[in-house]
């Protein structure tokens, strides 16, 4: 109860009385016919109405970009920063479909416009993020994406990057490890911090949007969890399961 009492105190004090929007994480894919970070995970996240879909990105061996949460996909000993494209190509998930690149996604995205990219640059070398930033940015610009897309990232130096050939750029860190005043600092859009870091510091909530900052959470599974969230009042809420939050949120 007390956690209840605190929470809607945070609630009160943020003014943050809006819904939070759902995001899907690595995609609709526990949806029937899907798999992580799949073609497929995209296209149910966009049909039942997400806010946006969250998707990870490799640069590989040869420079290629692909979608893909692992770096060592699981049962293979193909690295996705060191094999080829077209290795990597050959791996089928879950669901029958090849790993896709990120060309294929952005042009899945460009034909369902209701839905924000949530894209995640996944840790790297320093030298190497910056490489794929570059890319990832001229893709975007090229297909028309920018001004949909959201970039996150675990690792500082990416979001920098992001930050210095976008400013102005929606643009989140996850790693959780600073608090907000150190992220608004930085000229970072907000903070998108684990459901474990916010319940160490749910005081982030509210300083974040007292700095104009945005708060999402990841990844949020459990009812309890969604109720506790929504009564924080976050931004944004990233799940595995966006239709059980929907219904929650209706």
């Amino acid at each position: 109860m007390k956690n209840w009492f605190l929470a809607l105190a945070l609630f009160v004090t943020a003014g943050a009385w809006a819904q939070p929007k759902v995001i899907a994480h690595r995609g609709y894919w526990t949806a029937e016919g899907s798999a992580q970070n799949s073609l497929t995970s995209w296209s149910e996240a966009d049909r039942v109405g997400c806010h946006g879909s969250e998707f990870d990105v490799w640069i590989t061996g040869d420079n290629r970009l692909v979608v893909n949460h692992d770096r060592v996909q699981k049962g293979t000993d193909i690295d996705m920063t060191t094999a080829t494209a077209r290795e990597i190509r050959k791996i089928i998930l879950p669901n029958g479909e090849p790993i896709p690149t990120l060309d294929a996604y952005l042009r899945l995205a460009q034909s369902t416009p209701a839905t924000r990219l949530i894209l995640e640059l996944k840790t790297h070398p320093f030298v190497r993020e910056d490489v794929a930033v570059k890319k990832i940015v001229r893709r975007l610009r090229r297909l028309g994406l920018l001004e949909r897309t959201d970039f996150i990232s675990f690792s500082l130096n990416a979001c920098l990057a992001f930050r210095k050939a976008l400013p102005e750029a929606r643009i989140y860190y996850l790693t959780g490890d600073i608090a907000p005043k150190a992220v608004k600092n930085l000229l970072l859009t907000g903070i998108d911090y684990s459901m474990a870091t916010l319940r160490q510091h749910p005081e982030w909530i509210a300083e974040a949007h007292q700095l104009g900052l945005e708060v999402n959470v990841w990844t949020v599974n459990r009812e309890e969890d969604m109720r506790q969230c929504i009564a924080w009042g976050v931004d944004y809420i990233t799940t595995d399961y966006p239709e059980r939050l929907q219904a929650l949120l209706r």
